[in-house]
């Protein structure tokens, strides 16, 4: 009887081992995604940027978020935003420059959302562009003598990320 219960108890430790071990490799796969869904049926997914940015003289860093998003009621919109602590001081759009995967940097124009301190870029393009990317680098301009910003994410799952955006919203991947 004691075998009994020793063979069970060894099973159901390698069944909850072989579970923890799955859900490890889907996270892997995921990178650090994070997923959301609004009550508006806006379907997201965040990371944070590899890089700190410093504000107040040194005395606050913090990383900047890029989310990817689709709306699932309607017809599906992709958007992609940079989110900041520190606002920007433009006030409609600004020139973001971009680099994936280290190849040529070319420049954007992304809009500034709500007090300045979202940079928000609308369409599947965006979002189709980094799909097949490792590493994407972004860079701006607070203002003429505010300073610059860069943020540098490591898209890892990003795919995968994707991909279940995508079937939340009921739509194809970009």
């Amino acid at each position: 009887m004691s075998l009994f219960f020793e063979t069970g108890r060894a099973v159901a430790l390698a069944l909850v081992l072989a579970f923890a071990c799955d859900l490890a490799q889907a996270d892997a796969l995921a990178g650090e995604w994070r997923f959301g869904t609004d009550d508006d049926g806006l379907v997201t997914a965040s990371l944070h940027g590899t890089n700190k940015l410093i504000t107040g003289g040194g005395a606050l860093s913090y990383s900047p978020v890029l989310t990817i998003a689709c709306r699932a009621d309607g017809e599906p919109r992709w958007t992609e935003w940079l989110q900041l602590n520190d606002g920007v001081s433009a006030s409609r759009k600004i020139t973001v420059s971009v680099t994936v995967d280290g190849g040529g940097k070319f420049d954007e124009s992304w809009s500034v959302g709500s007090r300045g301190r979202m940079l928000v870029r609308d369409g599947a393009d965006g979002i189709k562009r980094l799909v097949p990317a490792s590493r994407l680098s972004l860079s701006w301009r607070f203002g003429l003598l505010s300073g610059s910003g860069q943020a540098d994410f490591e898209l890892a799952g990003l795919e995968k990320a994707v991909e279940q955006i995508a079937g939340s919203c009921r739509t194809d991947p970009p």
